[in-house]
């Protein structure tokens, strides 16, 4: 099979200019294909914010409301992703911007209210390989915002971390698979205040001691559990880190594996 790369950036890079610039061109020297999902949550806050719209969040997830669902829209799917789709082209990567509902790619459902009432955030329930890989096969590079659709002309926010492993899953029918989550530490830390102290290695014996040991928890937990979720179903590997893990002379960052 062929392999194929999955990267997924976080905000902190979209919300500097230099280090967009920076990860976008190893982005673009990444041989073989790849597709790319970003977030935005940071740059929709702020213009929320000075559209006097009050951003809600709750254990670290955005209630979208109808008026939030517009700022997201605009800023996911315009603002943020046409900006990344330029910067590529000026690259020589051929990407094409897109979210859940173009070629009716990503379907998901409403999040059921249960505890809490999210609002219009989306849970992932379809993806479509198949028309994803015509775009692949035609050799243009798939750039993912964070949104999807419900089949029913609702757009809905939905979580990039999940956006980028269930693509991976839908993906590992056709290719070999590999995850990438992009941000701005070197990788899972095993002393938080030590930014090299990196954990390079994690498979779900390990995962559980870091667990025991209260190295890994809060925000990291879901995410991790994510990336054992895309693994136990067809990714060959996951590997978290920043922007240096692209370049050949690196190996400071962590890589997950069964």
């Amino acid at each position: 099979m062929e392999k194929l790369s999955i990267i997924k950036i976080g905000g902190n890079i979209i919300e500097d200019e230099t280090s967009l610039n920076a990860f976008l061109k190893l982005f673009s020297d990444i041989k073989g294909h790849k597709i790319l999902v970003h977030g935005g949550g940071k740059r929709a806050t702020h213009i929320a914010s000075k559209l006097g719209i009050e951003s809600k969040m709750v254990n670290g997830r955005r209630i979208t409301d109808a008026e939030t669902l517009k700022v997201i829209t605009m800023v996911y799917g315009g603002l943020v992703n046409k900006n990344v789709v330029a910067k590529l082209q000026a690259l020589q990567t051929d990407a094409i911007g897109l979210t859940g509902a173009d070629i009716n790619s990503i379907k998901s459902e409403k999040r059921p209210v249960k505890e809490i009432d999210f609002g219009f955030v989306g849970d992932v329930k379809t993806v479509a390989s198949n028309s994803i890989d015509k775009l692949i096969k035609a050799d243009f590079t798939p750039v993912f915002c964070a949104i999807t659709h419900d089949g029913n002309g609702q757009l809905l926010n939905t979580n990039a971390d999940t956006i980028a492993s269930t693509i991976a899953v839908g993906m590992s029918k056709l290719y070999d698979v590999s995850i990438y989550y992009c941000f701005e530490f070197n990788g899972v830390l095993q002393d938080f205040n030590d930014k090299n102290s990196v954990v390079k290695h994690i498979n779900t014996a390990t995962y559980k001691e870091l667990l025991a040991q209260k190295i890994i928890t809060d925000g990291m937990i879901p995410k991790i559990d994510n990336c054992f979720d895309a693994l136990n179903n067809g990714v060959q590997k996951v590997h978290i880190g920043n922007a240096a893990m692209f370049t050949k002379e690196n190996d400071n960052f962590t890589t997950i594996t069964l």
